[in-house]
């Protein structure tokens, strides 16, 4: 996992064409990279990123954040009060 202005990118080896490849995380919408070395990667990760940041701030369209982990579910109060107990 590579990180860099709160996004995530995932990257994958492919032997076959013996070059790293990664997207990012999180958002709904499709950001890419490559690279042949670690460095390069790095780099096109970044670039990548900011390139998405450029492109939303040119179309005045707010970029996608990352996911926070946080999901918030509306329950009734008394199963609320079961799975609480069931936690403790």
């Amino acid at each position: 996992m590579m990180k860099y202005k709160g996004y995530t990118g995932h990257v994958v080896y492919d032997d076959e064409a013996k070059i790293f490849h990664g997207d990012v995380l999180g958002i709904r919408d499709f950001i890419t990279f490559q690279g042949k070395t670690v460095d390069e990667l790095e780099q096109a990760f970044k670039d990548s990123v900011q390139d998405y940041l450029t492109f939303c701030a040119k179309r005045k369209e707010e970029p996608a954040k990352p996911f926070s982990g946080e999901f918030n579910l509306r329950l009734s109060p008394e199963l609320h009060a079961k799975l609480s107990s069931k936690l403790n």
